[in-house]
């Protein structure tokens, strides 16, 4: 029996009309947060946890802004494929846009405009890189958690419900833009009906999961932080968090030439090249930093 793998969907979709007029000429997932797009931040999480076949999902009004920033993939040791939402169905119709692309595979979604830091925080995508049965969500401790995907827990922490945007939380726990799936989840995508927004919505994926008692939630503790860049506010936010965090431990976050590198998908005669290619900026200058370590 062939062994399952884990493929990996960005979904950088939608029109962005909380960040006009920035998105009148291009993908708000295209945008800078600090020094980098925002779409390395989600590659890098992928990255992490050990995938290197990956589908960015998008218009086709901006899917080769993509295509002309990572090509194939080859130079950073990946496979990157490309596939076409062309209205804002929903996160969980992202996933039948990749069906052909996942096959028989296990998947993980990321939103394109997700942010995610914490120091252990490849040690535990680590463990998400061996396939599972089931699903993985990660929850993270918000304010004003009604706008969000909630959990709820029963007396032993268990999660038991997923409530999007309730008017009362059950807790302050939100579900993040980050998804573990088996196969199981291309039948249940298969099976949803629109919501009222007109959109195959990622929260009854995973209350499909949870009545099947296969969901499984991973807390983001202290030291941990997510950024959903949806607004001016946030992305100023997330800007000044990820140069915080870089200036203070003289790292780079979601440095994928860097992952790449580590993780032996490029050598050193690649990283070199990429690094030439970038090297009057500090992200550049970086680069070269790491051939000298």
């Amino acid at each position: 029996m062939k062994k399952k793998g884990l493929k990996g969907v960005i979904l950088s979709g939608g029109r962005a009309t909380r960040l006009l007029p920035s998105t009148l000429v291009t993908s708000k997932q295209l945008l800078p947060v600090y020094d980098k797009p925002m779409i390395y931040y989600p590659l890098s999480i992928l990255m992490m946890a050990g995938i290197r076949d990956v589908m960015i999902v998008s218009t086709s009004q901006d899917l080769y802004r993509f295509q002309r920033l990572f090509e194939d993939g080859g130079h950073l040791g990946l496979r990157i494929s490309y596939g076409v939402q062309e209205e804002p169905q929903g996160i969980a119709h992202a996933l039948l846009v990749a069906e052909g692309f996942v096959g028989d595979d296990h998947v993980s979604l990321v939103l394109g405009d997700n942010i995610f830091y914490a120091e252990t925080l490849e040690e535990t995508l680590n463990k998400m890189s061996i396939p599972a049965p089931g699903a993985t969500v990660f929850g993270y401790e918000v304010h004003r958690a009604e706008r969000y995907g909630v959990f709820r827990f029963d007396e032993t922490g268990k999660p038991v419900e997923i409530l999007e945007k309730p008017k009362n939380p059950p807790s302050n726990y939100a579900v993040t833009g980050l998804y573990f799936y088996d196969h199981k989840v291309m039948e249940i995508c298969h099976g949803l009906k629109p919501s009222h927004r007109g959109e195959l919505e990622i929260t009854d994926v995973n209350n499909a999961y949870l009545a099947l008692g296969e969901l499984s939630v991973v807390k983001l503790g202290r030291g941990s932080a997510w950024f959903d860049s949806g607004t001016f506010e946030d992305l100023h936010k997330a800007s000044t968090y990820v140069q915080i965090i870089q200036e203070t431990h003289n790292i780079k976050i979601a440095c994928i030439e860097e992952i790449a590198f580590n993780r032996g998908y490029i050598n050193r005669d690649q990283l070199k090249h990429l690094a030439d290619l970038q090297k009057k900026s500090s992200y550049g200058e970086y680069l070269y930093r790491l051939l000298e370590e």
